[in-house]
């Protein structure tokens, strides 16, 4: 795993060799990350990274200066791995839980600037997905969500979709809660 930019620009980092997740390669990453820089200052925001995975979205966004991050995650190695990487960049601006994402937004006790969820794309449910985060707690007026995605999902139709952008297999809905509602 290589974290792109920041503070922690470049460094690497040896993912596990039982992880069950699906990393979202380097090139999406880096694109979606030049999208949202375009959208929002990550400096001073607070994150939410649902299905956390790697950790590595979690750990570009503290490299990018974000304020905090909270990282949810179900899969013990993965949540360990995060644990571990957290650890040895010595960050304590992250959060990580290890617990049912879709659990965890209806039990989110505040709100967040941006969040990022990248499911299973066979995950039952799939398509529920991005209406019940932004139905949670975890979003506000004004709040950026992205949702990484396949290409057989097409999520324009909800309200508050921003833009869909795709880099390669991978595909990005984002929305923005709009101010005042």
């Amino acid at each position: 795993m290589r974290i792109i930019r920041g503070k922690y620009g470049r460094r690497r980092f040896d993912v596990p060799t039982n992880i069950t997740a699906r990393p979202t390669t380097d090139f999406a990453r880096e694109n979606i990350f030049n999208v949202l820089e375009n959208i929002t200052d990550i400096e001073g925001k607070r994150v939410l990274d649902l299905f956390a995975g790697t950790g590595a979205v979690s750990i570009e966004f503290l490299s990018r200066e974000a304020a905090s991050v909270t990282a949810v995650e179900k899969a013990s190695t993965q949540y360990n791995f995060i644990k571990k990487v957290a650890a040895q960049l010595g960050d304590t601006n992250i959060d990580i839980i290890r617990g049912d994402a879709l659990r965890f937004l209806t039990t989110v006790r505040h709100t967040y600037d941006i969040v990022f969820a990248d499911p299973p794309y066979d995950m039952p449910g799939f398509a529920d997905i991005p209406g019940k985060i932004l139905a949670s707690g975890a979003v506000a007026p004004g709040t950026i969500v992205i949702v990484e995605h396949n290409r057989t999902h097409d999520f324009s139709g909800i309200k508050g979709f921003l833009d869909h952008r795709t880099y390669g297999s991978v595909n990005f809905s984002i929305f923005r809660i709009p101010s005042g509602e």
